[in-house]
């Protein structure tokens, strides 16, 4: 498992970019705005994204990086997180006023992106990968993530 800082900053500016993480090609950890100095090429190779809260500095590239690789792809990227975080951001971001809702485009049965609800202490297992939801104290609904290669 190779894990890549791509923001671990609370702002922008000159060198800050906002949490984010790459796991592997494949997976980020939070869609902060360091997920901007992915080429598009890498930005195409992401399926999951595992976001461990609602807060704008963790979730800002979701919608940028599904508009711009949605068509290259042949399925959705998934976002994972806890139902709470899931139903905030669908709510509030892809509400078709904010952002478009990637869940029907280009359509229902062929989408961009697909949520897939996760609750604490259970692993999900990518490609022998674990990626474990623990608790975590914030001002919203939060988790941590314990990665397991083996």
């Amino acid at each position: 498992m190779k894990l890549r800082v791509l923001g671990c900053g609370g702002g922008i500016g000159g060198s800050l970019h906002t949490t984010s993480f790459l796991l592997d090609h494949d997976i980020l950890i939070d869609a902060g705005t360091g997920v901007g100095e992915l080429s598009l090429a890498e930005l195409s190779r992401i399926d999951h994204i595992f976001v461990t809260h609602s807060h704008l500095d963790h979730i800002t590239s979701i919608p940028f990086l599904v508009d711009s690789v949605g068509y290259m792809r042949d399925r959705p990227v998934t976002i994972y997180a806890i139902e709470e975080t899931l139903e905030i951001i669908k709510t509030h971001i892809f509400n078709w006023k904010i952002w478009p809702d990637f869940t029907q485009i280009p359509s229902a049965e062929s989408p961009f992106m697909r949520y897939q609800a996760i609750t604490l202490d259970e692993a999900v297992i990518l490609n022998n990968r674990k990626i474990t939801a623990v608790p975590a104290d914030h001002s919203v609904p939060a988790v941590g993530y314990h990665l397991d290669s083996g």
